[in-house]
């Protein structure tokens, strides 16, 4: 049975590569074998990640085969004595070489990338609690004011639940559930989620808004809009509408809005630790032509925000290309807009900034970094 899943996790490496990501090329072989049980393709998705995870470590002129067990025998060396890894071996290898000259790359930053990912799970508004107690295997953050946000660390298939069937919870990367309180999106109020995706940034801002007000999302694929439609149904979530945008320069609304999320597209550089393929398919081409599409994006959408009203900015990288140039290029093109200070949901003692971070070290979620303005 192991030769099995080296043979399997052996196919997905080898299919794997920039136009075909891990994680989708992992999928769809595992669909391709539906014997397997729920803890096979567990087995079998550790063992690729672990690959990627510990790539730098690697002799690339064994056979793949070889390459996997290593990686395994890696991962398990890590978990049980993390020490052993210096930081300057982790500085070499767990990262390209060219990220240094984009981002602080601490020694926190690089022994998270290199533990495996955690689960989060979101309540609906005011229900941590008690889901933590029914799901059993599940603890609300303990961090800051995020009462709502669970941490998953059981093996049942989730999304077979009937608490998710019944839209109690879903499924949400812990800085992800961020973004939305920092939005603090009103019940009257009309929102634009200007890159909803598959909308989970969408169903927050709604559940925040308890299902009052208007929520606009929109994409530039159709497909996830129509992932958002069938996910909204299962949450009886009806306060939003979708519309098809493919971007700058023209804006799809004649409508002004008290608040405008910007969850841009990115490098995702911040998610490195839960997509370890991605640290050796992204480059820093990737970051030059991303950091223009953000500001863009940025520039096109500022005129649809009411006086008075908020833009929230979020992306879940940590180049100083997509971040902090991006917020002083906008602020320096659009004066009107004035930093809106923001409370840390997972730091309660810190005080307000306009500017957050999150850091897979710090609160165990993705990397992101959040700004906010005001307009005057």
């Amino acid at each position: 049975m192991r030769e099995q899943f080296i043979k399997l996790a052996a196919t997905v490496v080898e299919k794997a590569s920039r136009e075909r990501p891990a994680d989708a090329v992992l999928r769809n072989e595992l669909k391709g074998h539906p014997g397997l049980t729920r803890e096979s393709s567990r087995h079998i998705s550790r063992t690729v990640f672990a690959y990627y995870r510990w790539f730098g470590w690697l002799e690339t002129d064994q056979p793949v085969a070889r390459q996997l067990q290593q990686a395994i025998e890696l991962d398990q060396h890590f978990r049980q004595r993390p020490v052993d890894f210096a930081a300057a071996e982790l500085r070499a290898r767990a990262v390209p070489v060219w990220i240094a000259a984009h981002l602080e790359v601490s020694d926190e930053w690089l022994r998270a990338l290199q533990s495996p990912p955690r689960l989060w799970l979101r309540a609906r508004l005011g229900q941590g609690a008690s889901l933590a107690r029914t799901l059993r295997d599940a603890e609300v953050c303990g961090r800051g004011e995020m009462p709502d946000a669970l941490e998953y660390q059981g093996s049942a298939d989730l999304f077979r639940t009937q608490e998710f069937q019944a839209g109690e919870f879903e499924v949400q990367d812990l800085s992800s559930q961020a973004v939305g309180l920092l939005c603090d999106p009103r019940p009257a109020e009309t929102w634009w989620d200007a890159c909803a995706g598959e909308g989970g940034k969408t169903l927050h801002l709604s559940d925040l808004m308890r299902n009052q007000g208007l929520i606009w999302a929109t994409d530039r694929v159709a497909w996830r809009l129509q992932k958002l439609k069938f996910r909204a149904a299962r949450v009886q979530v009806y306060n939003y509408r979708t519309r098809l945008w493919r971007g700058p320069p023209q804006v799809p609304f004649q409508t002004k809005f008290e608040g405008i999320l910007v969850d841009a597209p990115c490098t995702g550089i911040g998610t490195w630790h839960r997509n370890p393929h991605a640290r050796w398919t992204c480059g820093p081409e990737d970051v030059r032509d991303l950091a223009e599409i953000q500001s863009g994006l940025l520039a096109c959408v500022a005129a649809a925000v009411k006086p008075g009203g908020r833009l929230i900015y979020s992306v879940c990288s940590l180049t100083r290309a997509e971040t902090t140039e991006i917020a002083s290029a906008f602020e320096s093109r659009f004066p009107e807009f004035r930093p809106r200070p923001l409370h840390h949901p997972l730091q309660s003692t810190q005080r307000p900034q306009a500017q957050q971070w999150f850091w897979p070290s710090e609160g165990g979620g993705n990397g992101m970094f959040v700004a906010a303005w005001e307009r005057e």
